[in-house]
């Protein structure tokens, strides 16, 4: 039997979401705790690995096992045996063609600014900060020009390791909530490091450094070196893949990302 599974996760405490010799992963905190409910080793397949500190709304991962429990068994049975900042929110049979990277057709994530002059305490590791005021307007005009397809080179990690840096964005948003810049980004897929990197460069935009056309330089260039330094993980959310209708899978998990909004 094959299982999906929406998972969410602080990832403050945690080393990255794929597990590594050490320990101290999403992944391996995940595997033990479903082992001990299938009653032997459960490896998972994630949608999108995330890197040390940062979180995730919606996860989502599938399994194969042949122990026949309760669904509730997959939820709250887990649960029970994973550390503080890591929970099952929930679980669905899935036809054995589904694969949860593979069957995606997009990707989603978040970032969350704190832009004021003292730095956060109270969200501390939750969101990205920065101290200078930033131009709203001059952002949004920036973000603009990342949509279609692109050569996201110039947002890619050294260590990346995709086939192509080709991807194409759906969606690139900034809007602003009091002292709260919110980024939204969805893509067929993206890069290590490619998020952000893209809030990296929309901060130079907002702070005066570089004007919106510079975007569609660095677009054109596809150096790494001429981009923005790589912003902080703290306020990186995934929100989770973007599937195809027919594999039934629960849509949502943003309820705290929304709320934290209004």
């Amino acid at each position: 039997m094959r299982i999906a599974l929406g998972v969410e996760y602080c990832g403050t405490a945690f080393r990255g979401w794929q597990s590594q010799a050490g320990g101290g992963t999403v992944q391996d905190a995940l595997e033990a705790a479903l082992a001990r409910i299938a009653g032997g080793r459960t490896g998972v397949l994630c949608a999108g690995r995330t890197d040390a500190g940062v979180h995730a709304t919606q996860q989502v991962v599938h399994f194969d096992t042949d122990a026949e429990r309760p669904l509730t068994a997959w939820v709250r049975g887990v649960n029970s045996h994973l550390p503080d900042g890591v929970a099952v929110r929930w679980v669905q049979p899935v036809d054995e063609a589904f694969h949860a990277r593979f069957s995606a057709r997009g990707r989603r994530y978040r970032y969350l600014l704190l832009n004021r002059p003292q730095r956060p305490a109270l969200w501390q590791g939750r969101v990205g900060w920065f101290h200078g005021p930033l131009d709203l307007a001059a952002m949004q005009a920036a973000a603009a020009r990342l949509l279609g397809e692109h050569d996201f080179s110039a947002f890619r990690a050294a260590e990346c390791q995709a086939k192509s840096p080709i991807k194409i964005m759906t969606q690139a948003m900034v809007r602003q909530c009091g002292s709260l810049f919110v980024f939204d980004f969805e893509a067929s897929a993206f890069l290590h490091h490619m998020v952000r990197n893209l809030v990296g460069t929309l901060v130079y935009v907002g702070k005066g450094a570089q004007p919106a056309g510079w975007v569609d330089a660095l677009l054109q260039m596809k150096d790494r070196k001429l981009a923005a330094p790589t912003f902080s993980p703290d306020g990186l959310y995934f929100r989770g893949p973007v599937y195809e209708p027919h594999w039934g899978l629960p849509e949502g998990g943003d309820e705290f990302l929304d709320g934290v909004l209004t």
